[in-house]
Parts: C-alpha cells; structure tokens; sequence
C-alpha cells in the first residue's frame, strides 16, 4: 500500500500525464525529461536525509509524513501551469517517496525479523569468513521478499500503484477530463492510501535510530554492487518515463496507450516473488543480471514500431524492474552490517543517481532526434554493463 501511493502513484502516474501536458502546455520532450529528473533528484535528496540522524525518531510517522507530502504534492501538480513550480513540486514529492521506500521498507524487515538481531550477517572480525558466505543468510532474506505475505504486498504495491494510473488516466480521459484532473485524482487516492497505511501499520513499529553498529564498510564487491544498481537506475527509467510518449509517436493509437502502461503495472505485481524465487535458485547476483538481461530486451523492443514488440516490452519492463529493485536491495543487505537503513538509503541512493541522469537525457536527445531510438540504446548498454558488475559480485551476494 506504502509503494502504490509513493511509487506506483507518486511517481509513475506522471508517465501516462506527460503526453496529454506536452500537448497542452507545448512542452518539449526535453522539458518533460527535466521535470522527471527534478522527481528523481528529489528521490537522491531524500535518500540521502533519510540516513542521517537528523530522521531520528519513529519510521512510522515519517512513512506516513513521507506519504502524505506525496498525495499532496501529486495532487498540486492539478493547480499550477509554471515549469519552475513544476519542478519544485517534482521534487519535492521525490523527497517523500524516497522517504517511502526507505522507511516503508526498514519496517517490513522488522516485520520479518530480519532488521535487527538474526540473521544479520556475521562480523569478519569475531567470525570465520564460511558462515558469510554461507547462503543461509540469503535465503531467509529472500524467503522474506518472496514469501512472507507482508513483504510480498509490499513489493507488489507499486505495480498495483502502476495499475491504478492506468485506470485513471484512462477512465478520466474517456470522460473528457484532462491532465489536471488526473493529477488530482492520483493525489486523492494517495491520501486514501495514507489513512489505509496508518491502520495496517501498528504504533509499536520502532524508532529510526542509528543502533550504535560499527559503520559500513564498502569493499570493492559492494561497490560494484551499488553501481550495477545505479546503472539499472538509469537503465529502466527511461522507458518507464516515455513509455506512453513512445507508444504515442508510433501511431499506435491513444486506446493502445493505457493498455501498454496497465501491462507495465499487472507484470510488476508479481515479479518480486518471480524473481526472488529464481535467486533461490541461482543466487542473488545471478537472478539480479538475468533480470538486466531480460529488462535489456524489453527496453529495445519498446522503440519497435509494432504493437506486439512495445507490448512484449511493456511486460519484460514491468516484469523485471521490481524484482530488481528487491534482488538489489537484498543484495546490499547482505553485503553490509548494521541498520538497514543505511543500507536501502545508499542503495536509493545509487539508483536515484541513474534516475536523474535518464530523463534528461532522453527528453535532449529526443529533441534533436525525434525519437527515444538512440536513448534506449543507450538504456539498453547500461542495463548489460549492471548485469556483468552484478555477476562479480556472485560470491559474497549468493
């Protein structure tokens, strides 16, 4: 519920909007591309603050305070025609879904027991290196990703999130409503969704205070890890942004547009438990490149000009980038010592980097070119790069 709001809505409704503004409001694609970067920096900004010990104090009220400035901020984007408030609001709204995400994401490893206590991985220093190489620890991550109901309704929140921007901005079309009122809307079911979080997430969820760990240490395998999710970062959200403006410059017709972005959303919801069924198998690393592989396939048949190929996209998109975001967050859990906060907040981190670099890029090269070709490439390149820096790191992540 937490990621619908924050990611699903929060941030992937303004795919299905950005045509219907461009159109209104005479944007360029490079304009478009600028305000989906402002989201993302904000994404970093956020990312960043949520691991410092200025947050200090319950995760659960700054999930709710991170949702509630979403829903808000989402829903403002109805009242304003100003690129530069534009952007503020952008941003601002990326502040408080990485607070989401973090925070949403720290207390359903409470849930699961695996935030603090066992299994946190064992202290080179008091203990032989076999037991952290062992894929015990991993398993019980993955298992709690995969399997325990509240981390497989976490997860699946921002697909279900994608789903419902699909059947908004498309049932307000067909209304004659325009982009501001499908902004309204989504900011309207975002703050149902705050109170829905609210009840299902009990007072008792803990502080977010730093636990007096020993600080992480990021040794090169880490760090090839963080930049394979940076890479994958900027590697998806290029079409995840302009998926709907790609379908739309292919002639397909506007019916097609909201059927491509609900395939996007119905292949996100399960793919987390698809995917971390798959690292059972094969092991963290493993999983996480032939999850880049298959997204690879999907960004480059997304720029092919019929409607199977740019469906087959649209569901190798949905049905990877989630079991990646979880396979890396998993991934870096394992890696590191401490409160995971820190973990997720440099992983966000990471990923957010990427997020920004993508847009802009895009949205530039699309005007000089006329065509997202040349970007999705380039998205395509990045994501195999993040699959063979994962593959490095197959060891100590498996």
């Amino acid at each position: 519920m937490a990621l619908a709001a924050a990611i699903g809505i929060g941030r992937f409704v303004y795919t299905p909007i950005l045509p219907l503004m461009v159109e209104d409001l005479g944007m360029t694609r490079g304009t478009a591309g600028l305000l989906a970067s402002a989201n993302f920096a904000g994404y970093l900004a956020g990312a960043l603050l949520a691991a410092t010990p200025v947050v200090s104090g319950s995760r659960r009220r700054w999930l709710l305070a991170g949702l509630t400035v979403s829903a808000l901020t989402t829903g403002a984007m109805a009242f304003v025609s100003s690129i530069p408030v534009f952007a503020v609001l952008r941003f601002t709204g990326g502040v408080a879904s990485a607070f989401g995400l973090v925070f949403a994401s720290a207390l359903v490893l409470v849930m699961g027991g695996l935030a603090t206590g066992p299994p946190s991985p064992p202290d080179a220093r008091s203990a032989p290196a076999k037991p952290w190489r062992s894929s015990k620890y991993s398993d019980r991550l993955l298992a709690a990703a995969g399997r325990s109901e509240v981390s497989a309704v976490h997860f699946a929140g921002v697909g279900v999130g994608i789903a419902v921007s699909a059947v908004i901005s498309s049932g307000i079309a067909a209304l004659g409503g325009g982009w501001r009122a499908i902004w309204l809307a989504g900011g309207g079911v975002s703050i149902v969704a705050v109170g829905a979080v609210a009840r299902l997430i009990p007072d008792r969820s803990g502080p977010a205070v730093v636990t007096g760990s020993r600080p992480h240490r990021i040794d090169r395998r880490l760090a090839a890890f963080v930049v394979a999710y940076g890479l994958f970062g900027f590697g998806y959200i290029i079409t995840a942004t302009f998926l709907v403006a790609i379908v739309r410059d292919g002639a397909h017709g506007r019916a097609f547009e909201p059927i491509v972005w609900l395939v996007v959303g119905l292949t996100a919801a399960p793919s987390v438990a698809f995917w971390t069924w798959i690292a059972r198998r094969v092991g963290i690393a493993r999983a996480f490149a032939l999850a880049c592989l298959a997204e690879a396939v999907g960004v480059a048949a997304s720029v092919l000009q019929t409607a199977t190929a740019v469906l087959l996209g649209s569901a190798l998109l949905g049905g990877t980038f989630m079991g990646l975001t979880a396979l890396g967050l998993i991934g870096a859990r394992r890696l590191s010592t401490g409160d995971p906060r820190s973990t997720l907040a440099i992983m966000t981190a990471a990923f957010g980097l990427g997020q920004i670099a993508g847009p802009t890029f895009a949205g530039l090269v699309h005007d000089a070119t006329a065509s997202f070709v040349l970007p999705s490439l380039t998205a395509v390149a990045a994501l195999l790069v993040s699959a063979l820096l994962a593959l490095t790191t197959h060891e100590r992540t498996s």
